[in-house]
């Protein structure tokens, strides 16, 4: 039997309304399922967040009622509903299956969410959640900025160079060696390990100096400073062991670039805070409607953080450098008010997630596996507290400066550590045991900065953080705008 041609079948009548319909019908129900996604993957993010703000709310009341920094409670939060207990907050890149994720089970029981499509949400809900910590600590170094103040940072800007660079040199010098030396680790992990050593994480100091009402203060302003120094110093650092363990050589262009581009962005951004001042001003007068002036501060520290990234440094350089331009605005004040309410609902998500992802399954000795890692760890750890406890030693002309709060203000690596041991781990140069190490020493470092800024700041007050006690914040109300 011959089949009917193509031709013959578009003849009969009817036959065009047919197709048209069966094509509807097609794109109908293929809108259909993508508002289902849509609804779905919004509830999973909702879900998340309701996790997030409770481990936050709970466990930073929790620390501040014992005595210690409430972002340590944030991050101990985090853990409590992360990969290393309940499971509530679970990332891909951590190694954790969909079924794995009980906000993924709990919507499969009861939002309809079926199997095949659990992984996809799973992976495109924890997107967000990344997409939104991220941009939690670009609007915390933007507070910080605005909390700080230009003048006083470069007036220490000297004491925080040498500060950050034996931050860097000590620590890489001393990890490098002794895991050669002692562990008889090969050159470039050995490298890749000491480079990890070498990070900061300016967001976790920042965030313990501002509840302990000392970011202002001399050891506050140069740990900051060499916190923002030791940053670009790290990115530098990252960028000649990542091309080394790549090609077995160093790419001298690509690190004269990033030197280049990090001095003339952080010289560009202080030369612009004095001419940027007045211009943000008379713009900001012509807006009467809502949001006046943070809306066009967002999108200057949005844009500054733009800037900041496209040049190969960090995002989160370019918002602390937007935040101490526009401290320097007679409406400093103003934005620091409407600020606040802004970095209260997104920076949690930051702290909670760097907690959430943090997996403490690698300090399980009952791992045959771990057992190397946790030797190496415990070098590495003391290396770690060690190397930038001695940055203290390096302020002078201070009498009566806290050295020891200055060397313990760089201690925490945080998300930064972990950066170097993800390019580390997709290089190829670190072994299992080694990227376990750096991990423990992320971790611990992270963990124990907090509890010890307290200690050795025993006479901090807490820093009010009510938008109606912002004015009683400004550390500098008698200067003249």
């Amino acid at each position: 039997m011959q089949l009917p041609s193509l031709t013959w079948l578009m003849q009969l009548p009817g036959w065009g309304n047919t197709y048209l319909l069966a094509s509807a019908t097609e794109s109908a129900t293929e809108a259909s399922s993508e508002a289902e996604y849509g609804t779905l993957l919004l509830t999973a993010v909702l879900l998340s967040l309701v996790v997030i703000y409770l481990a936050s709310k709970l466990g930073g009341e929790f620390s501040n009622r014992v005595g210690l920094p409430p972002v340590l409670g944030e991050l101990v939060g985090g853990v409590l509903v992360g990969v290393s207990a309940l499971h509530l907050l679970a990332f891909p890149e951590a190694g954790v299956e969909p079924s794995s994720s009980l906000i993924i089970r709990f919507l499969e029981s009861t939002g309809g969410l079926t199997p095949d499509l659990a992984g996809a949400v799973f992976r495109d809900q924890n997107d967000v959640i990344s997409v939104l910590a991220e941009i939690g600590v670009v609007i915390l170094l933007f507070e910080i900025g605005l909390e700080s103040n230009l003048k006083e940072l470069l007036d220490v800007g000297i004491q925080a160079t040498l500060v950050a660079v034996v931050g860097v040199a000590v620590p890489f010098a001393a990890g490098t060696a002794g895991l050669m030396v002692f562990f008889g680790i090969s050159a470039v992990p050995a490298i890749f390990a000491g480079a990890a050593l070498t990070a900061t994480s300016i967001g976790i100091t920042s965030k313990v100096l501002s509840e302990l009402g000392r970011l202002n203060s001399k050891e506050g302003q140069i740990i900051l400073g060499a916190a923002v120094i030791d940053d670009v110093l790290g990115i530098i650092v990252l960028a000649v062991v990542a091309s080394l363990a790549k090609t077995g050589e160093i790419d001298v262009t690509n690190v004269v670039y990033l030197i280049l581009s990090a001095s003339g962005f952080l010289i560009g951004a202080i030369l612009l805070g004095k001419v940027f001042n007045k211009t943000f001003v008379s713009v900001v007068d012509l807006f009467k409607t809502r949001g006046g002036i943070v809306i066009p501060a967002i999108i200057f520290a949005y844009a500054m953080a733009y800037l900041a990234a496209v040049i190969h440094l960090e995002a989160i350089l370019g918002a602390f450098a937007a935040g101490l331009v526009l401290d320097e605005t007679d409406k400093r004040k103003e934005l620091q008010r409407q600020v606040i309410p802004i970095a209260d609902i997104l920076v949690p998500i930051f702290f909670v997630t760097v907690g959430a992802k943090t997996d403490l399954g690698v300090l399980n000795p009952a791992n045959p596996t771990n057992r190397e890692g946790l030797l190496i760890a415990s070098f590495l750890i003391a290396i770690a507290i060690v190397g930038k406890v001695v940055t203290g030693l390096a302020v002078f002309g201070q009498p009566g400066i806290n050295r020891l709060a200055i060397g313990v203000g760089m201690i925490p690596r945080g998300e930064v550590g972990l950066v170097f041991a993800g390019v580390g781990s997709a290089s190829g140069a670190l072994s299992k045991p080694l990227e376990a190490a750096i991990i423990m020493m992320v971790i611990l470092t992270t963990f124990l900065a907090p509890p010890l800024l307290r200690f050795v700041f025993p006479d901090s007050e807490p820093a009010v953080e009510s938008a109606e006690a912002v004015p009683e914040l400004d550390r500098a109300a008698n200067r003249q705008p």
